[in-house]
C-alpha cells in the first residue's frame, strides 16, 4: 500500500480507543499513588500520635514514682505512729484513726491531730514543691461512716455526713493556712482543695460489709496534670487524614 493511501476509519477509531485507555490508565496510576501517599501519611500520623502517647504515659509513671518515694522517704517512720498509710497507685497518704481525728459528730480538731498536722503538713508540701509543675491538685478529703442518729433514713445520715466532712475538710485547711511554714507556700494555695465525701467510699471489712472505724478518715490525695496531657491535641490532626 503507497503513501499515499488514505486510512481506513476502523484503524483511526482503534487507535484514539487506544490513546483514551493509555490516558484513563495513566490517570488510574496517579490517584493510586496519591491514594498510597495518603494512607502512609495517615499511618505516619498515626504512628507520631502513639508515640507522643507512650511519651507521656512513661514520663507519667516515671514521675507519679518519684512523687511516692519523695514522700515514702520523708514519712516512713512517722506513718506507723500515725496510724497512717500511702498508697502508691493513687499518692494517697491517708489518716485512719478516728479517735484521734476529731469528737464523734464534730468538726472541731482535736490537740492530737493538730500536732500531726503541724508536723505532717510542712513537710510534706516541702516535698511536693519539686514536682509542683505536674500537681494538678492536692486534694483534702473527708470520709466519714454511713452512721448518723438513730432513727434517721440513709439519705438523711448521707447528707448530715457530707455536711459533716466538708466541714471537717475544712477544718484542715484553715489550719493549714494558718501554719507560718505555709504562708509563703503559694503554689499550694492555688493547688489545695478540700472535698467533703461524707459516706460515698466506705472501707469494707473481710466479709464484705462497712467497717465504721475505718471508714472515718482523713486522706489527702495528689492529681497530677497528665491526665490532661493526655487528653490535649497532639498536634496531629489524624482524623482529617482520609
Amino acid at each position: 500500500m503507497s503513501a499515499l493511501t488514505p486510512r481506513l476509519p476502523g484503524h483511526r477509531q482503534q487507535h484514539e480507543g487506544d490513546s483514551h485507555w493509555l490516558v484513563v490508565s495513566d490517570l488510574m496510576a496517579s490517584l493510586m499513588m496519591i491514594f498510597l501517599f495518603l494512607a502512609l501519611l495517615h499511618m505516619v500520623q498515626i504512628e507520631r500520635a502513639h508515640e507522643v502517647e507512650t511519651e507521656v504515659r512513661t514520663s507519667a509513671a516515671e514521675l507519679r514514682q518519684a512523687i511516692y518515694h519523695a514522700l515514702e522517704d520523708e514519712f516512713v517512720d512517722d506513718l506507723p505512729r500515725w496510724n497512717a498509710e500511702l498508697e502508691r497507685d493513687t499518692l494517697t497518704l491517708r489518716f485512719r484513726e478516728p479517735d484521734v481525728l476529731f469528737d464523734r459528730s464534730s468538726s472541731r480538731i482535736k490537740p492530737e491531730f493538730e500536732a500531726i498536722l503541724s508536723d505532717f503538713l510542712p513537710r510534706y508540701v516541702a516535698r511536693l514543691r519539686p514536682f509542683s509543675t505536674v500537681i494538678r491538685e492536692i486534694r483534702i478529703e473527708g470520709h466519714t461512716s454511713s452512721e448518723w442518729a438513730p432513727g434517721s433514713s440513709p439519705l438523711e445520715a448521707y447528707f448530715a455526713n457530707m455536711e459533716l466532712s466538708q466541714k471537717r475538710t475544712r477544718a484542715v485547711l484553715r489550719f493549714a493556712y494558718g501554719l507560718e511554714a505555709l504562708r509563703h507556700e503559694q503554689w499550694f494555695r492555688y493547688r489545695v482543695a478540700a472535698v467533703g465525701l461524707s459516706s460515698s467510699r466506705l472501707v469494707l471489712d473481710a466479709t464484705g460489709h462497712e467497717d465504721p472505724t475505718a471508714s472515718r478518715r482523713v486522706e489527702f490525695s495528689v492529681l497530677t496534670n497528665f491526665e490532661d496531657r493526655l487528653l490535649a491535641p497532639t498536634g496531629l490532626d489524624v482524623a482529617a487524614t482520609p
